[in-house]
C-alpha cells in the first residue's frame, strides 16, 4: 500500500510510528533474533502498510542501535555480543548517572508525581519471565520518570534508546524480571524513595546496583549463548 499524496501528513507520521513501534518492539522481544534480514515486502504484508513508512521506521531503528543498514543489501536486526554489552552497561551507566543527578537537582512537583505514578503502575503488574507488553511499557516508563526531570532532551534521548538495547539483551538472554532471584520491585521503590528524598548518592548507588545484577545475569547468560553457537 503506496503513500497517497492526497493523505494528511499527520496519518501517515502515526502510520510510521506504528509501524516503528510493531518491529520495535519484536526485536526486544527476540521475535526478530539477531542478525535476520529485514525483508520491506514481508514486513509490508505482515504490518498492513506501505513500503514507505516500513523503510522510514527501519531507518530510525538503525539511529536507535538496534537495526543495521547494509550497502546494497537492505536491513537487519544488529547483532549481540558479551563485548559490546558491557559497552552498552558501561556507557548506559555514565549517562543515567549524570541524568538521574541533573533531575534530582532540576526537577518540580510534575517529576515527582510522574515517578510516584510510573511506580504505582509498575507494581500494579507482576514481573514475568516471558515478554509482557505491559510490564515492559511500565518497566520502560519508570526509568525514564527518574531522568525526566534533568531538563536534556539529548540524555532523556540518549536514556530512552539505552533502555531499549539493554531489554533486548535482557530478553534474548531469558533473563526476564521474573526470573532472577531478586526483589525487583523493592529495587525500583528504594531508587525511587532515594530520588524522591532528593538524595543523589544513594539514588546513584541503588540504580547502579540494579543495573549491575542484572548485568552480571546477562553476561552469564550471554557467555552461554555464545559457547552453544560455536
Amino acid at each position: 500500500m503506496a503513500r497517497n499524496s492526497s493523505e494528511p501528513d499527520g496519518a501517515f507520521r502515526s502510520r510510521t510510528s506504528e509501524t516503528h513501534m510493531r518491529i520495535r518492539d519484536d526485536v526486544i522481544s527476540g521475535k526478530l533474533k539477531p542478525g535476520t534480514k529485514l525483508k520491506i515486502e514481508h514486513l509490508s504484508r505482515e504490518i498492513g502498510v506501505g513500503a514507505t513508512p516500513v523503510r522510514e521506521a527501519l531507518s530510525s531503528l538503525v539511529s536507535d542501535g538496534l537495526v543495521v543498514r547494509e550497502d546494497q543489501r537492505g536491513f537487519r536486526v544488529a547483532g549481540i555480543s558479551s563485548q559490546e554489552f558491557d559497552e552498552l552497561l558501561y556507557v548506559r551507566s555514565c549517562v543515567e548517572e549524570r541524568a538521574l543527578r541533573l533531575s534530582i537537582e532540576r526537577g518540580g512537583p510534575d517529576w515527582e508525581e510522574g515517578i510516584v505514578l510510573a511506580q504505582y503502575r509498575l507494581r500494579a503488574i507482576a514481573p514475568s519471565d516471558r515478554y509482557d507488553p505491559d510490564w515492559e511499557r511500565c518497566h520502560r516508563n519508570f526509568h525514564l520518570a527518574l531522568n525526566a526531570g534533568s531538563g536534556s532532551e539529548t540524555l532523556l534521548r540518549l536514556c530512552s534508546q539505552f533502555f531499549d538495547e539493554n531489554s533486548r539483551y535482557r530478553h534474548l538472554s531469558r533473563c526476564g524480571g521474573g526470573r532472577a532471584p531478586r526483589d525487583l520491585s523493592d529495587e525500583h521503590d528504594g531508587i525511587a524513595e532515594a530520588a524522591l528524598a532528593r538524595d543523589p548518592d544513594l539514588a546513584v548507588e541503588r540504580l547502579m546496583t540494579h543495573y549491575n545484577r542484572t548485568g552480571k545475569l546477562l553476561r552469564q547468560a550471554l557467555k552461554d549463548i555464545e559457547k552453544g553457537s560455536q
